[in-house]
């Protein structure tokens, strides 16, 4: 394998579109570095470092700072980092099976395609302004949403909205770009890198977070971690990271005949090819967990903005992060946007006609409703089978971080949920990538012992 890494810079493209990437990502954390005028750095260290060491505060904004790889920890220009882009890309794919319209543009070919990302970037602004708020709003009454008491803008006004509201949608679409680049001159997909890159670049100070509680705190008595509860975690994460690789590559391989006619000689005859439909085990990814997390994460900002009375109080005790209420509640929505999203992208119907229409079928299967059936019956027990599993990861950072050990939700949430598959899927991605850059040019790739003697993977 480390003569894989070596033969990447030995093709001129492939050196060429890795070092544009490794700029573009230095841009990117170079924004995440730059301070927003108005906030005072020591009130707002002060204020995300009693947010980390309490589980049921870190919500949305904990997960924000994660994704934007600490810049919302420093309040910096690309704080938003590329989640309105993300979000938007989101609402759009969601709105374009319902909207003819929407359809319609995608089907057009390129000046469709055009018309998509122009609306796109748009409903990109449209977010990263309404972020903008909320998180401004967050930086001068931090107590309103449950993030403390501590004070960190020096001017709080009208003045200061508007200016960071300025600074962050430019830091975001900035990084947008940077994300578009990396897709079109450089190597995997820009947006996902890019969050994955920030994602990753947490791990050293969860690292040292997590040292220091098994050493300095067992030293001092004041840490219930020990060497083995260490040796524990480092089996765990190996068994939940194997379990997010067999999520994310896992599939059903659905065999397709196609017949073809051909000429012989003076007359014809019918060939049969087989291939297969892929139908993935966790067909929508990550997205469950993006969209269960952001509802409970509002539902939490809406009661906190509301009076305070005895039931709003009972409503924000049984939605506390880690309560078993919660994870029920967590569970229901995961399963809904699972099964919801996998109803709006896959169409068992267009593909049965689309098999039809090339003389194509499922062995054992009639052509036409029994197809899409087949398709439906078989796409709804997979995408169970997935839900399950992708709950199982989704939980599992909840019940560290509040179980008996308490362990920060910094370094919980590498145990699982959204930050793991999303390192997990986006770095196979990109491995398969410069891979096929590697084939193409009679280099041993990342895995050569899984490669066949005509060049197809095992």
């Amino acid at each position: 394998m480390l003569s894989a890494y070596l033969n990447c810079f030995k093709i001129p493209e492939l050196k060429k579109r890795l070092l544009f990437t490794f700029a573009m990502i230095a841009l990117v954390e170079l924004a995440a570095a730059i301070p927003c005028p108005g906030i005072d750095p020591a009130r707002l260290k002060e204020l995300f470092a009693n947010l980390n060491g309490n589980a049921d505060n870190s919500g949305i904004m904990g997960m924000l700072n994660l994704f934007s790889g600490g810049a919302m920890e420093k309040f910096a220009i690309g704080a938003l980092g590329i989640m309105p882009y993300i979000s938007a890309s989101i609402i759009l794919q969601l709105m374009t099976p319902v909207i003819p319209a929407l359809n319609k543009m995608i089907r057009e070919g390129e000046s469709g395609m055009q018309q998509y990302n122009f609306i796109m970037r748009v409903m990109t602004v449209v977010v990263a302004i309404i972020q903008g708020i909320m998180f401004s709003m967050a930086m001068m009454e931090p107590a309103r949403l449950g993030l403390g008491d501590v004070s960190v803008v020096t001017n709080p006004g009208i003045g200061f909205m508007i200016r960071t509201i300025i600074i962050l949608t430019g830091g975001s679409m900035l990084i947008t770009w940077l994300g578009e680049m990396i897709t079109e001159r450089g190597v995997g997909n820009g947006a996902s890198l890019i969050i994955t890159v920030n994602i990753i670049a947490r791990i050293p100070s969860s690292l040292m977070s997590l040292y220091q509680m098994v050493f300095v705190g067992s030293a001092t008595g004041e840490s219930q971690l020990t060497i083995v509860h260490l040796l524990i975690m480092a089996a765990l994460f190996i068994g939940v990271l194997a379990g997010a690789i067999m999520l994310t590559e896992g599939m059903r391989k659905i065999p397709v005949r196609y017949a073809q006619q051909r000429s012989v000689g003076y007359g014809r005859s019918t060939g049969v090819t087989t291939t297969y439909l892929p139908l993935r085990v966790n067909y929508a990814n990550v997205m469950p967990i993006i969209f269960a997390g952001a509802i409970l994460s509002f539902i939490e900002m809406i009661l906190r903005f509301l009076p305070a009375n005895s039931f709003t109080q009972w409503l924000m005790i049984r939605m506390q992060y880690g309560s078993v209420s919660y994870m029920v509640v967590y569970a229901v929505l995961l399963f809904l946007f699972a099964f919801f999203w996998v109803a709006n992208q896959f169409n068992p119907i267009q593909i049965a006609d689309d098999f039809q229409k090339n003389n194509g079928y499922i062995p054992g299967i009639k052509p036409g409703k029994p197809t899409s059936d087949f398709l439906d019956h078989a796409m709804t027990r997979i995408t169970l089978g997935g839900a399950v599993m992708l709950l199982v990861l989704a939980i599992l950072p909840m019940i560290l971080a509040t179980s008996f050990l308490k362990i920060p939700h910094s370094i919980a949430q590498f145990f699982g949920g959204t930050s793991l598959l999303i390192i997990v899927g986006v770095m196979l991605d990109t491995m398969r990538q410069i891979q096929t850059y590697l084939i193409s040019r009679n280099y041993d790739g990342f895995l050569s012992k899984g490669i066949l003697r005509n060049g197809r993977m095992m």
